[in-house]
């Protein structure tokens, strides 16, 4: 007897619920910055009664949602999962290629398509499947498709997104058809005429007013027009419609009711609305801290009521970057420029033609990322790897460039952590033969692509959290990396670790 009730108190200490939270663009300053204006129940909880790691980092350079998303449900890096950004070239066309498009899988409704085909590796998701024999319910919620796919992995009940085009809460075909509970959501009352009706305004006008020329003014937006969809994803308003779905999922698929430990995976929003610079809009970004902080209370309470504090397990980090659309530089005499990965394309392939002969040897080019026309190097019989140093010479002689990465450098192990940081966020099956790493203050500049973006290698210092029964409440200055995460709550849960995952538990 005495045994099975150490067994039986050994299995309940398992968490019946995963709660697995990323916040795009969340980052430390902004969050301590604006702590004053918190409840108890959010920020201010998890950071008095929650294990936290303030020093945390991705293992890999470049880091934009997709990506983030997908090393932390792996606890892989790009270079072995596949997703090294949400764009990226697609080699057969030439073309653009979203890192979850998929036109075998239909949307629910009037939306885009998607899977997660591209994800080379087993997520913590589709372990919990396998480990559960396939009892375990996962679902994903997330204002955004590659997060919601990414997140759920091959193998979840359901993904679901707002659709910038209708405005509307969907998902794809590719994991079966739409849960009841998901399809009767909107009956009776529509996502797309909530944020119709909406206006985006502080919650405590009188806190935000600002007193220019005797007048009193504060934000106040309302969502009209083609993007108005699009804008609603980066307002404060965002989260609580995340709450909505994620909430009425817990109570309606009945998650963490039962001995199968359950997965939901949320991503809120806290980065800037309309992807305009901070500075631009400095009380739109306090409000929607403000807002996530609420949704974070209000989430992590109705949760904990409906499951028992002692059987869900909460952890919340950032996707680790921020959109930054930096002044001009040059007024404050910091060394600034463009790089155009264009006319760089152009510049070298002149160059390989005085060198080889007549010929289209850089096929195209996106982001910092040039590809070469594979077939006719094959064809000319032309040393690889020469013409790869000869391209690696050229280009690190123009303006702007700080290093040049090969893909042949980036394959050789090496012990400096800027290449290996360089490989970790390189595919061979996706990214281009020639990484241009451009200095710290230029702009990057695509025509084809209409982008324009500011180099920053900064440091952005972003948190972990986890929130559960038998995690100690400290704070955590060691460095750590965020492949440790799907390791960690793998442990916590008694399954294995994701197959690509070769990183060390937390704790």
């Amino acid at each position: 007897m005495a045994l099975m009730s150490a067994e039986s108190q050994a299995a309940q200490q398992v968490p019946r619920l995963v709660v697995n939270i990323v916040v795009d663009q969340l980052r430390s300053d902004c969050m301590e910055a604006f702590s004053g204006m918190y409840g108890e129940k959010g920020f201010n909880r998890l950071l008095s009664e929650a294990r936290v790691y303030g020093q945390v980092e991705y293992p890999f350079s470049q880091t934009d949602r997709a990506s983030a998303v997908a090393t932390l449900m792996s606890g892989a890096t790009p270079y072995e999962h596949g997703i090294i950004a949400s764009r990226w070239l697609d080699r057969a066309t030439l073309c653009p290629k979203h890192s979850v498009d998929d036109p075998l899988y239909a949307p629910f409704g009037v939306s885009e398509n998607g899977s997660a085909v591209n994800l080379a590796v087993s997520t913590l998701s589709d372990e919990m499947k396998v480990a559960s024999g396939g009892k375990a319910y996962v679902y994903s919620v997330s204002p955004f498709r590659e997060a919601a796919i990414l997140s759920a992995g091959h193998a979840a009940d359901g993904a679901f997104w707002i659709s910038d085009q209708t405005g509307e809460w969907t998902g794809t075909s590719y994991y079966g058809k739409a849960p009841q509970w998901f399809s009767a959501y909107d009956a009776t009352d529509p996502t797309t005429m909530r944020i119709d009706k909406a206006v985006w305004q502080p919650l405590a006008a009188t806190e935000q007013e600002e007193k220019r020329g005797g007048k009193t003014s504060y934000f106040k937006y309302p969502f009209k027009g083609s993007s108005r969809f699009r804008d609603f994803k980066t307002s404060g308003l965002i989260n609580e419609e995340v709450n909505r779905l994620a909430l009425h999922c817990v109570r309606e698929a009945g998650l963490g009711l039962d001995d199968v430990a359950d997965l939901l995976n949320i991503t809120y929003y806290a980065g800037n609305y309309q992807h305009s610079m901070a500075t631009e809009r400095p009380q739109e970004l306090i409000d929607i801290y403000r807002r996530l902080d609420i949704a974070l209370g209000e989430m992590m309470e109705q949760i904990e009521q409906q499951v028992g504090k002692d059987n869900v397990l909460f952890v919340l980090t950032s996707t680790g970057y921020a959109d930054d659309n930096s002044a001009d530089l040059s007024q404050y005499r910091v060394p600034t420029g463009q790089f155009s990965i264009n006319k760089a394309q152009m510049l070298l392939n002149m160059y390989l033609v005085a060198v080889y002969g007549e010929g289209q040897y850089v096929e195209a080019s996106m982001g910092n990322q040039l590809y070469l026309n594979l077939k006719l190097i094959e064809q000319r019989g032309l040393n690889m790897a020469e013409l790869l140093e000869r391209c690696q010479d050229f280009l690190i002689q123009m303006a702007g460039v700080r290093d040049v990465f090969t893909s042949r450098r980036l394959a050789l192990a090496s012990a400096d952590r800027i290449i290996n940081r360089m490989r970790n966020g390189y595919n061979p099956r996706c990214s281009g033969d020639i990484l241009v790493q451009v200095a710290p203050g230029w702009h990057l500049v695509n025509d084809n692509m209409q982008e324009d973006r500011i180099i920053r290698d900064s440091y952005l210092n972003f948190p972990l959290f986890f929130l559960g029964p038998n995690v100690k409440a400290e704070k955590i200055e060691t460095p750590v990396t965020i492949d440790q995460v799907a390791p960690t709550i793998a442990k916590s849960i008694r399954i294995r670790a994701p197959n690509g995952c070769s990183s060390r538990p937390l704790f």
